[in-house]
């Protein structure tokens, strides 16, 4: 049984995570051409997969944060972000070390930019630190306020 301390820590990681998805999946559907750029910027998937992906990848953000707003599947909501998150952290890895100079699109634009504007380091760190809210999530799924605690008790 989690400890009073330990809800609290995964609630925080929960919401936080929701956040982070809210906002990501928020600034790229008003825009899926974008999005769809954003996907191409990194020169790993193939043509035909692009636009599915970008035009996709906004919702499911939105449906993560829905899902951990609420509390609903938690830990399977948190493995699928962890999964998601390390593609990410792939990706943004992939273009540094094949020297292609691109924002991330993490949230919202995306797409070349000159050498001197990339953040690869940053952003890497940055979804390193989400990683761990999932994996945190993914231990210890048992939240306060959360439809899963309800559907428990």
């Amino acid at each position: 049984m989690a400890r009073p301390a330990t809800e609290w820590i995964g609630t925080a990681a929960r919401l936080g995570l929701a956040v982070v998805w809210g906002w990501a999946g928020l600034a790229k559907i008003a825009d899926p051409a974008e999005a769809a750029q954003a996907v191409r910027a990194y020169e790993i998937l193939p043509e035909g997969l692009v636009k599915p992906v970008g035009h996709a990848l906004p919702f499911l953000e939105l449906a993560l944060a829905l899902l951990l707003v609420i509390g609903l599947g938690v830990r399977l909501v948190a493995l699928v972000s962890a999964l998601l998150l390390l593609a990410f952290i792939g990706g943004i890895g992939s273009a540094w070390a094949r020297g292609i100079s691109i924002d991330c699109g993490c949230f919202g634009g995306g797409g070349a930019v000159d050498a001197s504007q990339t953040e690869y380091l940053q952003e890497i760190l940055r979804d390193t630190g989400f990683l761990l809210l999932a994996g945190w999530l993914v231990w210890r799924p048992r939240t306060k306020f959360s439809v899963d605690g309800w559907l428990a008790s």
